[in-house]
């Protein structure tokens, strides 16, 4: 793609947003106007140029995307995703630790749409934020890696064991001999309820926390250069979710079952 399709794409949000929508199929005009929330005289000028540069063909009343036109569109969806993502807490990215993602995770960031940061109360910081206790709650499901132990951790999830919730744990090394040695007991009563499965990752784990479930996903990735500053990102979209059992199932095939104290 030269210069002068990358300009014409990105440098105008209509146009990029035309491509986009016709991406599944031609539209006429009014489903443009009802969808872009734009008027006719707005948005001709756009597909004009996009039809000069033959990325967009007209039949009638309706427009398409061209064979090219189709390719670009296509490749630009998950980098439209990903810059969405990024620039809505681009702060909290920006000053993040990526290592702990897996490459094929990294280039799907996209995925993680409409995710809320998570920030705790200075008063508050080692209490469970509420929002996540009560999705939790109400989870069918919960898959879990940490590399941190909170004190707040081991009642929660017995909580939970005991309603017959499926829980996956992949705990560090740190984190598991805390469970063993002072909360010797909770552990004990975890590894004997089938529906509870806990693993050792043998190495470093590079990721504070991530907990994903059947109702939403909460990541919490290291800062770099900084003690962990216990805040978060949270998304209850499907395709976060989906993004989050992989990186746990990731993250799963590398560690070791737990079986006894």
């Amino acid at each position: 793609m030269n210069k002068k399709i990358i300009d014409l794409v990105f440098m105008s949000e209509k146009r990029k947003k035309l491509l986009l929508f016709m991406k599944d199929g031609p539209k006429s005009m009014d489903e443009i106007e009802e969808s872009l929330l734009v008027d006719s005289i707005s948005i001709l000028p756009q597909l004009k140029k996009l039809k000069e540069r033959s990325l967009v063909s007209q039949e009638g009343r309706e427009y398409k995307l061209s064979l090219i036109g189709r390719v670009i569109a296509e490749r630009m969806r998950p980098l439209v995703d990903t810059v969405d993502v990024l620039e809505k807490n681009f702060d909290y990215w920006a000053q993040r630790d990526l290592e702990g993602v897996p490459h094929f995770l990294r280039e799907r960031l996209g995925d993680l749409k409409n995710c809320k940061l998570v920030r705790p109360d200075l008063n508050h910081m080692f209490e469970l934020n509420p929002e996540f206790v009560e999705n939790l709650s109400l989870s069918k499901q919960v898959m879990g890696c940490a590399s941190y132990f909170n004190p707040a951790f081991p009642p929660l999830y017995i909580e939970l064991a005991k309603k017959g919730t499926e829980i996956y744990f992949v705990l560090t090394e740190p984190v598991l001999r805390r469970f063993q040695t002072d909360y010797r007991e909770d552990m004990s009563a975890l590894l004997g309820l089938e529906n509870v499965n806990i693993f050792l990752f043998p190495e470093e784990l590079k990721l504070a926390g991530l907990t994903v479930t059947d109702r939403f996903l909460l990541l919490a990735l290291s800062p770099e250069g900084r003690y962990f500053d216990h805040e978060s990102l949270i998304s209850f979209e499907q395709e976060a979710l989906n993004w989050g059992r992989e990186l746990f199932l990731h993250m799963q095939k590398e560690a070791v079952r737990v079986r006894e104290i």
